[in-house]
Formats: structure tokens, C-alpha cells, sequence
């Protein structure tokens, strides 16, 4: 039985794929192993969604690849990055057997035979524009027991001028509410508390299938299933954000009062250069619209700095809007130039150094954002869902925190505590960016 090796890059959208591979790698009864050095096949899931994503990519296949030398006899490469380069791996790094594009990961195990009985290169890469819709395959949960992620579509129709994603992931394809109901209720079965609702872009859900977004109507039937007890939104472009979909989330207890909003910039020439079709004021009306609904609302949010053409002016209008609106969870990144993108071609780039630069000024402001935020919860007591264990704290999060990219909550040790336990934390001392606290006498569930 060959045994293979399967590294999972990327966002939780590839994680999704890579369960989708380990189902059908399992169900065609070959030994999925978490050494690399004892595979027989090694699979690379692979981001390509900036430079830096790029390189960890490259790095990691090529880490691999060394091991060809040894017990390694053949090396796939899955994923966006090999969604847009095919020809570019296969020709720069030889070790590379086969190649699998984002439209077909459903032919994993037909690739690992092909290879196996012919001995010859394989590349399963289509044009993305071929697929016009999408249908979730079963997986293999790779995330703990009590928390998993909930794909609602694939692929993206907003077009900013710095993204690659549409022409990686192809046009936005929706799943039927039905489709995800069944999943979420399978997922609540196998012990699942907290539901990560993620896609391109949520708040589109629905467009393509029905003629109107719909996300608000997929809550409604997702907070009716047994067992769950949160549901967390990730992606959520602002653009589809509306009245009803916050009344929603200010209404259901299980609707984690936290919004993932990527807004990149409040400039208003900016996010017109960027293809972002929002204004800086209706971005800062959603926000302030949220935070009336819900006081104890938490905003993640992404910037871009550095964007070609903008000026110093444009820089100090993002700088005080992070000053000002003090979104609890906001990361920075430089901007990257892409080959593909309409932002690739624009005049005036503005220099690495000053790209980052900026980037270091806003996170310089964020960072006291943050403290005065975990100031004014020491002394609270919140429900905090424990992760697991570090040898010291237990690790686990609020509904203030997603999993993976934001701060953890560090739990003083107590031995009726276990990983998936929902429990009434007392916050006591703030360490940076994470935060310590205690469990009171009662569990919270």
C-alpha cells in the first residue's frame, strides 16, 4: 500500500481542498502518512496569492523534492500555484511528476495511478472558465473535532485590479442552500461547535444561483442545526454587507458578533484604482451601522500599502482611519505586484522601502489599538472555546477571535479542562497581543 504525504498551503479554502484530496486518497485505500521522509508520494497544496505566498510555496516543493533521493517516488503539486504556472514548475523544477489544477482535485487518486503504472510527467490543469458551477466534494476533516470550516462558494466576480483569484479560482459558483445545510448538519453530528463560514467573497453568496444575494437566508436555516453553537463569517466584502444581514448577527446568539472585512484602503482614489466599487464613507457607515447594532462587535479587516500611485496624503487618510476606527483586528500587508493583474501595469509603483514603511506606521498604530482593546477586557468574564493544550496554557478563543489569524486566549492549567470545552474565563493579564485568564468555577455549556 503506497503511503502518502499531503502539505496544506494557504488560506482555509485550500485546507477545504486538501480534505477534499485526503477523502478520496483514503477512500481508494492508500496510507495517508504525516512523515514526509517514509512517503511514497508527497502532495504540495499549494497559495500563490502574493509574492511572499509564492516563495513559501517554491520553498516547500523544493524541500520535498530532495527527498526523491531517498524513499520519495513521486511529487504532485496541487493549488493555485500550479493553477497558474503549470508549465513554469514543471519545466524549472524536474522532480515534479504531476500537476493539478483548482478545478480537479477530484482526480487525485486517478493521478497517483497514472503515475504509478506509467511513469511519465501528468498535467491536469484546464482553463478555469470551463467550470460553471461548483459541487463541495466529501473530506477529510483535518481541524480538531469542535471546529471545521464551512465552504459556501468558489471562485470570485469582483475583479480588483491587485487580485489574481479570478483568474486562479475562475467566475463565483455558488453551492445550494440544501447542500450546505446537509454539510453543517453532518459536521454538528461529528461533534462540531463553532462553524467558520468562508468563500471568496460571502456576502455575494447566492447572486449567481438565485438572482439576489442570500446570505442572511442561509443563517437563518444554518442557526436552527443542534449542536452548533457558533457560527464565525469570514471574507465578507463590504460592498454586500446590508441592514438585514447585521440585524441578523445583532439578533442570533450563535452568530459570532464578528466580521471579517476586508476593506484595503479608505481613500476613495485608491480603492477606485484598486476596482473596489465602495467609497471610504459608505466603509466607515458600515462600521459605525455595526457597532450601533452591536456594541461588543469585533472588525477584522486587511490593508494594502503602498499601492501604486498613492501619495503621502493618501497614506496619512488610511493612517487616521485606523487611528480613529480602531478595528480590533487589522493586518497590513505591502503591496504585490502581480503579473496577470490590471494594477501590474500601472504607472507610478511606489519603492519597496516606502511600501513598507507605510506598512510599519500603520501597524505601529494598530498595536496601541490592540493594548487599549485587551486593557478594557482584563477583569471581564467571556466564553472561551479551548483549542488545545502547549504544555503550559491551554490555547483557546473567544468569539472575538478566529482561529489560526487572530490573538489566543492563554488559560491557566486545570485538569478538568479539555480541548472543545466551551468555559467561563476570567481575563487577567494581558501578554502583547494574546491574553491570559483563568477558568471560573462553571463551565459555560
Amino acid at each position: 500500500m503506497q503511503k502518502v504525504y499531503l502539505l496544506s498551503l494557504g488560506c482555509p479554502k485550500n485546507l477545504i481542498d486538501s480534505e477534499n484530496m485526503l477523502k478520496i486518497i483514503k477512500d481508494n485505500k492508500l496510507q495517508v502518512t504525516e512523515n514526509p521522509e517514509e512517503a511514497e508520494v508527497a502532495v504540495v497544496n499549494t497559495c500563490a496569492f502574493i509574492g511572499d505566498a509564492k516563495e513559501e510555496s517554491v520553498d516547500c516543493i523544493l524541500e520535498l523534492a530532495d527527498l526523491k533521493q531517498e524513499n520519495l517516488k513521486h511529487l504532485i503539486v496541487t493549488g493555485c500555484l500550479s493553477q497558474r504556472y503549470s508549465d513554469e514548475l514543471m519545466k524549472e523544477i524536474p522532480e515534479i511528476d504531476g500537476i493539478i489544477g483548482t478545478g480537479r482535485y477530484e482526480d487525485i487518486n486517478k493521478m497517483i495511478l497514472e503515475l504509478r503504472e506509467k511513469e511519465q510527467k501528468l498535467n491536469y490543469v484546464d482553463d478555469i472558465k470551463k467550470y460553471k458551477e461548483y459541487k463541495e466534494l466529501k473530506r477529510e476533516k483535518i481541524t480538531p473535532d469542535h471546529y471545521a470550516y464551512l465552504r459556501i462558494a468558489e471562485g470570485c466576480d469582483n475583479f480588483c485590479t491587485y487580485c489574481i483569484i479570478p483568474g486562479i479560482r475562475g467566475s463565483y459558483r455558488s453551492r445550494k442552500i440544501e447542500d450546505i445545510k446537509n454539510e453543517a448538519q453532518e459536521l454538528a453530528q461529528k461533534g462540531v461547535k463553532e462553524l467558520i463560514v468562508i468563500g471568496e467573497d460571502i456576502t455575494f453568496y447566492g447572486k449567481d444561483l438565485y438572482g439576489t444575494t442570500m446570505l442572511t437566508e442561509l443563517l437563518k436555516e444554518l442557526v436552527k442545526i443542534e449542536g452548533l453553537q457558533r457560527i464565525r463569517l469570514l471574507y465578507a466584502y463590504p460592498n454586500n454587507i446590508t441592514e438585514e444581514l447585521l440585524q441578523l448577527m445583532a439578533k442570533e446568539e450563535k452568530i459570532c458578533k464578528y466580521l471579517d472585512m476586508p476593506v484595503q484602503h479608505i481613500s476613495d482614489r485608491i480603492l477606485k484604482l484598486m476596482g473596489r466599487n465602495i467609497t471610504g464613507k459608505e466603509i466607515k457607515e458600515i462600521i459605525k451601522r455595526a457597532r450601533e447594532l452591536m456594541p461588543d462587535i469585533v472588525f477584522r479587516t486587511s490593508l494594502i500599502s503602498g499601492f501604486p500611485n498613492e501619495t503621502e496624503e493618501d497614506h496619512n487618510e488610511l493612517l487616521e482611519f485606523v487611528k480613529e476606527y480602531k478595528i480590533e483586528r487589522l493586518g497590513v500587508f505591502p503591496y504585490s505586484k502581480e503579473e496577470g493583474t490590471p494594477a501590474y501595469k500601472l504607472k507610478n509603483q511606489i519603492p519597496e522601502e516606502i511600501k513598507i514603511s507605510r506598512r510599519n506606521e500603520l501597524m505601529e498604530a494598530q498595536y496601541l489599538n490592540v493594548l487599549d482593546y485587551n486593557e478594557k477586557r482584563i477583569g471581564r468574564i467571556e466564553k472561551v472555546i479551548i483549542d488545545g493544550f502547549d504544555g503550559i496554557f491551554f490555547e483557546g478563543r473567544t468569539c472575538g477571535e478566529a482561529v489560526e489569524i487572530d490573538p489566543v486566549i492563554l488559560v491557566k492549567y486545570d485538569d478538568s479542562i479539555k480541548a472543545g470545552d466551551i468555559i467561563n474565563c476570567r481575563i487577567i493579564h494581558v501578554n502583547d497581543y494574546d491574553l491570559v485568564g483563568e477558568m471560573e468555577s462553571e463551565f459555560a455549556e
